[in-house]
């Protein structure tokens, strides 16, 4: 269903989620969905880099995963304007403090995340939403 606030208002709504790991990804796009979002799961570059060219509201990168640099993704996300918000490991500082260099809103760990997942994204989409017209 179309949302009667117009395109603008539905694509703010879009989370890009980039996530090797299937069953993470599943998880992160049902905390999506429930902070009233709508996820568009990416494994890979190519794929959150077009994404990206669509200017979704938000982006959740996993920065554990094998397939990409997570680091650097949150740099081309947030250099395009992208509310981005980046999740790990607990115990990993320093990729946290890399990350939040590297432009990221905020770094959750894993077990953050899946506990007030909703919460924290609902608060990423209403960042994303007051910073943009439309």
């Amino acid at each position: 269903m179309a949302d009667p606030r117009g395109p603008a208002a539905t694509e703010r709504r879009r989370v890009l989620i980039l996530a090797d790991d299937l069953i993470w990804a599943d998880r992160l796009a049902g905390s999506v969905t429930a902070a009233g979002g709508t996820p568009v799961a990416v494994r890979g570059n190519g794929r959150f880099d077009a994404e990206l060219a669509t200017a979704p509201g938000a982006a959740i990168v996993d920065l554990t995963a094998r397939a990409y640099d997570g680091i650097d993704a949150v740099r081309r996300s947030t250099a395009v304007g992208v509310p981005t918000l980046a999740v790990g490991q607990h115990d990993d500082h320093e990729l946290r403090k890399e990350a939040l260099s590297a432009g990221a809103d905020r770094v959750l760990a894993y077990r953050k995340l899946a506990d007030d997942g909703p919460e924290a994204i609902a608060a990423l989409l209403a960042r994303a939403t007051s910073s943009r017209p439309g």
